[in-house]
């Protein structure tokens, strides 16, 4: 790959000057949702289910029309995410879940620096809270990861409270029902709900997979929403007299799903019970960014803190009933509704409110924007894949950010180029045939024009093939043996 094809190095911002005394570095906060389709959020169109402290954000600042991820599931996004590199620069391709994230091989290699690497050594108290899913074991623990606090949990998942999961509604998969048989059985007092139409059983999630403050595990009985809430809220209290750093990942919507009895009845006029509780769960993160932006105004630091809100990749919509509309397909593939996100950012007075960005961004972009903020210095031995998107979002810098994007999951694959996506989404029993869709003409990749526009397609595919050779092969792999 030539540096022609990812100019966004940014050499020029990342020229290194230690922050001087009269230079305020600002706050970046990064709010996390999981698993949360594209149509899901008042500002993205959806009537249904109100977001209005989420939909601020988009109101007081930029919401991108066309924000991608480097990956349409969760862990191998956040590496991403977190590196600001395409997470197969440094093979690191597939989710570890269950056991898998206890494998001392699976996770984020020690070898690649985080954001919160960068931004201590920039000044910054870095604090994670939530779900981190970059490995499991020691070496992992993102207090190891440059983060100064970190209050959450390892692995993919966590049940919002513990059974007999008081205080919520339940909706938990089955292979088999209690008794036998298929469909849904609902317990007397209606709060546990049992289904058999994913197939298979609600994974494990909690085992081995305790809260941690820090390296400790500690018990924790709050809806796990609310509990998040509270240490970021009191994480910013505590820092608001020096430049902080705020990883919020919530593992909400992600499942199980469990909707507290509060936002339940807020939904009561939901019928379907599934749709309802996933409701709950989205108004009920809803509130808590609410909460987060209250303490930012109390502080006085709305100003002084630049926010990103996105999700981690598309919703699985069949288990959460997460809609990616009008986007194809959702999480685990390469179709828009895996990869492309509600994606918002927020800094008063800096970035203009009520302003819509329709070119295509990237979820490394914020990496690459923090650290241009904070004078970092880059390695200049690896290529990152981020761009500072303030020049952008400011009018100082014109056009697109990324002229190409590229992704490669296993044997699914992708590149965006201009307005034409090349992809192959080999399904169970199908083929690795290439499709060729026009983006600015059909978002919903209903017409495959592989065959019609053979020329693109052959070059695209070229494209993808010469960003692919400087990648490399999966240091971790699941179906490996």
């Amino acid at each position: 790959m030539t540096s022609r094809i990812f100019a966004p190095v940014l050499l020029a911002c990342f020229t290194w000057a230690a922050p001087s005394a009269e230079r305020k570095l600002p706050n970046i906060i990064l709010l996390l949702a999981d698993d949360l389709g594209y149509g899901e959020l008042g500002c993205q169109g959806n009537p249904e289910i109100p977001t209005p402290h989420i939909d601020s954000l988009a109101r007081n600042g930029v919401r991108f029309t066309q924000g991608y991820v480097t990956a349409a599931f969760c862990s191998a996004s956040r590496a991403g995410l977190m590196t600001g590199r395409y997470q197969t620069r440094f093979g690191y391709e597939y989710n570890p879940t269950g056991a898998k994230n206890e494998d001392p091989n699976a996770g984020l290699p020690t070898r690649e620096k985080t954001i919160a690497d960068l931004l201590v050594s920039a000044g910054y108290i870095t604090g994670l809270v939530g779900k981190w899913h970059l490995g499991g074991t020691a070496k992992y623990n993102p207090i190891r990861r440059g983060f100064d606090e970190f209050f959450g949990f390892m692995h993919e998942g966590h049940y919002f409270v513990p059974p007999p999961y008081h205080g919520t509604t339940t909706w938990l998969r089955r292979k088999v029902l209690p008794g036998g048989g298929s469909g849904r059985w609902i317990s007397a007092d209606q709060k546990l709900i049992f289904t058999t139409h994913m197939g298979n059983t609600e994974p494990d999630y909690d085992a081995d997979n305790p809260i941690y403050r820090a390296g400790q595990p500690v018990e924790e009985r709050e809806y796990l929403t609310d509990a998040f809430t509270r240490e970021a809220v009191d994480f910013i209290d505590r820092n608001a007299d020096k430049p902080f750093f705020l990883y919020l990942a919530y593992n909400a919507v992600h499942s199980p799903l469990q909707g507290t009895d509060k936002y339940m009845q807020k939904f009561a006029h939901i019928e379907d019970i599934q749709r309802r509780i996933f409701a709950a769960m989205l108004a009920n993160m809803d509130e808590s960014v609410g909460d987060v932006l209250k303490k930012l105004r109390e502080k006085k630091l709305e100003r002084d803190t630049l926010i990103f809100f996105l999700s981690d990749n598309g919703g699985p919509t069949r288990e959460l009933t997460s809609s990616n509309l009008p986007l194809r397909d959702g999480k685990g593939s390469v179709y828009e509704g895996g990869l492309r996100v509600p994606f918002i950012a927020q800094w008063k007075g800096r970035l203009p409110g009520k302003t819509t960005y329709e070119n295509p961004i990237l979820s490394p972009d914020i990496f690459a924007t923090a650290c241009a903020l904070a004078d970092v210095t880059l390695d200049r031995k690896k290529k990152y894949d981020g761009v500072n998107l303030i020049p952008y979002l400011t009018g100082k810098k014109t056009g697109r950010p990324h002229d190409k994007l590229f992704w490669r999951i296993g044997n699914r694959a992708a590149i965006r180029s201009g307005d034409w996506k090349l992809l192959r989404n080999p399904r169970r029993g199908q083929g690795n045939d290439w499709e060729l869709y026009n983006l600015s003409k059909d978002i919903g990749e209903t017409k495959n024009l592989a065959t019609t526009e053979p020329e693109i397609a052959s070059r695209l595919r070229h494209e993808w093939e010469e960003l692919n050779g400087d990648m490399i092969d999966p240091v971790w792999d699941p179906r490996r043996k």
